[in-house]
């Protein structure tokens, strides 16, 4: 007895599957899609809000001279552009990470779920009070 089998032809693509022609614009064609894709690429952003933030340690700890450069540059209108469309993804963001906290952690309380629409005011409040606490900070110093 001879356990030879066939030899096993490979395709590429596997003959019974049908597979149909998708845009490479298909995250456009529903909101939930964009709103998806927008947040991915608002990672970026965020990344740039942390590269400017690590300069602007920098420019503190190397003194006053290096401060102002710093500040200048920052006036830059490409550099002002470009914050301000950080600051819309970073916000953007934010929001988007709140509203889907309920789905990421079900927290439970006396053997029931808590509502979806407190965690995601806790949250709204959390981020309120601290920008208060922050702007607090800024404006008395």
């Amino acid at each position: 007895m001879s356990d030879e089998r066939p030899p096993t032809r490979y395709t590429e693509y596997h003959p019974r599957w049908y597979r149909p022609r998708v845009s490479t614009w298909w995250w456009l064609a529903r909101w939930p899609y964009l709103k998806f894709i927008l947040r991915e690429i608002s990672s970026v952003f965020v990344a740039w809000f942390v590269v400017v933030l690590l300069l602007q340690i920098r420019a503190l700890s190397r003194g006053p001279e290096a401060y102002a450069a710093f500040e200048r540059w920052l006036q830059n209108p490409l550099i002002v552009l470009l914050n301000l469309i950080t600051l819309f993804f970073v916000v953007f963001h934010a929001t988007t990470w709140f509203n889907l906290a309920p789905s990421a952690m079900a927290i439970r309380f006396g053997g029931k779920r808590v509502p979806d629409l407190l965690i995601v005011g806790t949250n709204y409040a959390a981020w309120a009070a601290i920008s208060l606490v922050v702007a607090w900070f800024l404006v008395r110093s």
